[in-house]
């Protein structure tokens, strides 16, 4: 018999966005809040470089402002990028207040917060705490919910698809790993804060859930998605055949690390007058470029010019991941690769992070607020989980009053399927995937390239469908059902974009046209 759960808020993911929304959220509401594995293994937990807020009178929320949209190459929607940015001084207050202990300036007496530089900011604005930031307020948050009586935790729990009935959102199925069994979730208010989908990719920063859950099932419930096409790339992740999805934060780059090519020379003054502090599509295409023009494996980044004393107080993660296979980068480059990094498009949502479907939420990585545009600038994505998960919770809070509605939904029918015998076709078709969408949709595009991808994805779907339909749902499956659907929609927002602009870069079509316009996708069974 399939587990039936009620609850007045149901919240899949447990990043930033999932966590603090929960927090938000009135005492008297029971919350449901579900994660893929354990707390503190998403992809909150490994950002190492911090936030991007306006904290001094050294800095305004103009200048700011302005930096995001220049980032965004003319795709960023201003009233969304000035409701983020006017709010993050009250975050960061409210992050601290929580028990978040970002580091300090040693230099002053008065307790002023340590800012760092990140590509594309005209200012020191980062907040951080050394390159543990995202651990360091994911532990904190974790804490907070686990000591919430009104907070539900449950793990090990993959979303399967979203109960929608009569237009509304009712609740969820999802599949308890440990059982094997599908669950049904009931809730009078839905939020998907599940994260983006660079697991589309063979190489990638973020941790094995980045499945672009949130997105296909949303998408699949009538849910409008936008500018999937731009797909940041971090220009700088450690290249080592032990060292799987490990980051080199850009705040390196900020504090004076020079990307070397092997002689020892430095490239990147060469394709931006800002060097190293370039955006990071253009830092990761001049990489790219320079990889393929001289056969290389990598290029390297070198920091070693700073104090060890320096490296050590603020970049302890690194120095130690790096230590691990050897190399000191108080004394010697460290080798680096592009890899794919954050989903920049997503879900169409509102200033309340409402979808489409009425008691649907998505707040994070898989929404599309307009705050990224083309191209998301540095620190800005923690920024904007807190900002809008605020806001959701406040707006959840105004219109569901509590008491949840039961999901008049079936129980989970799963007697007519098998147990597969063939887990290697899952794995099979992991790596095709992942595999075409790097050469074919990757930092440079090709018309030729994007319908190759296409054409791949579409057979793999009737695989995966047909695989879907005949045995009983695992962790694997529904990831790879998802990755697929949403590696489809990428591929069909590149297609749609004739020009090349921000993250999108096509060499069909190099110029970017005057007019900025986003691109959006409705599915057949949307209520617009």
């Amino acid at each position: 018999m399939t587990n039936r759960y009620e609850h007045d808020v149901l919240v899949i993911g447990s990043g930033a966005a999932g966590l603090s929304l929960a927090l938000h959220l009135p005492d008297h509401y029971r919350v449901a809040l579900l994660t893929k594995g354990e707390l503190n293994e998403g992809s909150t937990y490994w950002a190492q470089g911090g936030m991007a807020a306006v904290l001094h009178n050294r800095d305004t929320v103009d200048s700011h402002v302005q930096d995001t949209l220049a980032a965004g190459a003319g795709l960023c929607h201003r009233d969304a990028v000035e409701f983020t940015v006017s709010n993050s001084r009250r975050c960061v207050e409210w992050l601290v207040d929580q028990g978040v202990d970002f580091d300090l300036r040693e230099d002053i007496p008065d307790q002023e917060f340590h800012l760092t530089m990140e590509g594309g900011h005209s200012h020191r604005r980062i907040i951080h705490a050394a390159d543990r930031t995202g651990r360091a307020i994911s532990e904190v948050l974790s804490e907070r919910a686990l000591a919430r009586g009104n907070v539900d935790i449950f793990t090990r729990r993959t979303a399967v698809d979203l109960v929608v009935r009569d237009g509304v959102c009712r609740g969820a199925y999802i599949l308890d790993q440990q059982s094997g069994h599908v669950e049904l979730f009931s809730a009078g208010a839905v939020v998907l804060a599940t994260g983006g989908a660079s697991k589309a990719y063979l190489y990638t920063s973020n941790p094995d859930g980045a499945s672009g859950d949130g997105i296909a099932m949303a998408w699949r419930a009538g849910c409008r998605v936008s500018n999937l096409e731009f797909n940041q790339f971090h220009p700088t992740c450690l290249y080592h055949p032990r060292a799987k999805s490990f980051l080199i934060t850009e705040a390196i780059r900020g504090e004076g690390g020079r990307l070397l090519l092997p002689d020892g020379s430095r490239f990147m003054d060469a394709f931006d007058e800002r060097g190293e502090l370039a955006p990071r599509d253009v830092v990761a295409r001049a990489i790219d470029h320079e990889m393929k023009r001289l056969g290389l494996d990598c290029v390297f980044l070198d920091i070693s010019h700073q104090p060890r004393e320096f490296l050590t107080a603020h970049f302890p993660t690194i120095m130690s991941r790096c230590a691990d296979f050897g190399i000191d980068i108080a004394a010697e480059p460290i080798p680096v690769v592009p890899a794919a990094h954050y989903t920049c498009g997503g879900i169409v949502v509102d200033r309340h992070s409402r979808t489409d479907v009425e008691g649907l939420y998505a707040v994070g990585e898989a929404s599309c607020t307009g705050l990224h545009g083309a191209n998301r600038m540095a620190s800005n994505s923690l920024l904007e989980c807190l900002v809008y998960a605020e806001s959701a919770a406040a707006h959840i809070a105004a219109h569901h009053a509590g008491g949840v509605t039961p999901a008049t939904a079936p129980a989970w029918d799963e007697s007519q399927v098998t147990d597969s015998d063939e887990d290697v076709v899952i794995s099979h078709n992991w790596d095709e995937l992942r595999r075409f969408m790097w050469d074919y949709v990757g930092i440079v595009r090709t018309n030729k390239r994007l319908q190759r991808a296409q054409h791949r994805v579409q057979l793999l779907q009737a695989e995966i469908a047909e695989y879907y339909g005949n045995y009983k749902v695992s962790n694997d499956l529904l990831e790879l059902r998802n990755l697929a659907m949403v590696a489809e929609l990428m591929i069909r927002c590149a297609i749609s974009r004739r020009e090349s602009r921000g993250l999108h870069y096509t060499l069909d079509y190099p110029d970017t046209l005057d007019q900025a316009s986003d691109t959006v996708l409705t599915p057949d069974n949307s209520p617009r």
